[in-house]
């Protein structure tokens, strides 16, 4: 089975719910949808995610571009992951170049699973199976979050993570947990937007909530400031959607930076990096979630022996003729070959 041809397309989805953060409000959902035709008739699906619409198109041409170096190879992932890292190690696989390699990455190994006639999770050795899942809100501002807790408490879920800010972030906390009571975990995200020195006085305020974890409490590439945070805190640090790719997953190992682990499909270098990353988890003993993407992840994790939670986020959702399904609280995967990726467009 060979590569026939890279497919791009932009979509600026517009939220029907705009997503909260210390960073700003995110009103659409810019992603880029990617296929990969192959010369049997098969073609393999995923997307990315670019945060901003600024990024759109240009990520969109650059998958496209990626597509016509690899036209013709065979559709084997390692294979063609080795042919990027090797064409673009000048000038590096961060950022936007190592986007389009991961989204092309995830389409392959959907069009291996759709080949072989099985489930991603039973091409990559696993069993498919519900994966327990944690809501993450959309919500900040303490009223709206908790009445949002509500509505996601309805569906299962036995964790809530609420995005937060320093210094406004105790009464949100506290008006979510008094919806969803001490049986459920709760999780803060603070996006990033701490100095290490606010993020120490703001893990000491919250070590008496009964959190289950902090998140990217600082800058997401500060290995040597997270270890502090994670040293001083006594609720666990939570770190890594932020990863561009295994390196920084080593890096932040070998600081001791986090007690868990997210990883996000998309900047780890997608299902070939993910697998990497689980083993390198593993030897380290971090529990592993994932960021966003539950389509695919509700796959990986069921391969990753440190396997804790899903993030349930489905930006998504209204472009897929089957979203991710939700029932009891766990992410439930589809039963067909692939990945389950199938756009409605």
């Amino acid at each position: 089975m060979k590569i026939a041809r890279v497919r791009a397309r932009a979509v600026d989805l517009a939220l029907e719910r705009p997503v909260e953060t210390a960073a700003g409000v995110m009103r659409t959902a810019p992603i880029v949808l990617v296929d990969v035709e192959t010369t049997e008739g098969i073609t393999g699906s995923g997307y990315l995610r670019t945060y901003t619409a600024v990024a759109l198109e240009p990520l969109a041409r650059l998958v496209e571009n990626v597509g016509e170096l690899i036209a013709g190879a065979a559709a084997e992932p390692a294979a063609v992951a080795a042919t990027l890292t090797a064409h673009f190690r000048l000038l590096g696989a961060q950022g936007l170049t190592g986007m389009a390699a991961a989204g092309i990455d995830m389409a392959l190994w959907d069009a291996a699973a759709k080949a072989r006639e099985l489930p991603l999770a039973a091409l990559l050795g696993g069993e498919p199976r519900p994966i327990p899942a944690y809501a993450s809100l959309r919500s900040m501002r303490p009223a709206s979050a908790a009445a949002e807790a509500e509505e996601l408490l309805a569906l299962g879920f036995r964790g809530l993570k609420v995005k937060v800010a320093g210094g406004a972030e105790l009464e949100t906390i506290r008006s979510v947990r008094a919806v969803a009571g001490d049986g459920i975990d709760l999780m803060v995200d603070y996006n990033q937007s701490l100095s290490v020195d606010e993020a120490l006085a703001r893990a000491r305020a919250l070590d008496d909530e009964g959190l289950h974890w902090i998140e990217e409490p600082t800058r997401g590439d500060d290995f040597a400031g997270h270890a502090r945070i994670a040293a001083a805190a006594r609720t666990p640090v939570q770190l890594g959607e932020s990863f561009w790719g295994v390196p920084d997953l080593e890096k932040s190992i070998a600081a001791g930076a986090s007690d868990h682990v997210t990883l996000d499909a998309m900047k780890i270098g997608g299902v070939t990096g993910w697998l990497r990353a689980a083993a390198l988890a593993d030897d380290a003993g971090l529990p592993a979630s994932s960021h966003t993407f539950p389509e695919l992840s509700v796959h990986l994790l069921a391969v990753t022996p440190t396997c804790h939670r899903l993030e349930y986020l489905d930006h998504a959702r209204p472009l897929l003729a089957e979203p991710i399904r939700i029932v009891d609280g766990h992410a439930v995967p589809p039963e067909r070959p692939g990945s389950g990726l199938e756009w409605r467009l």
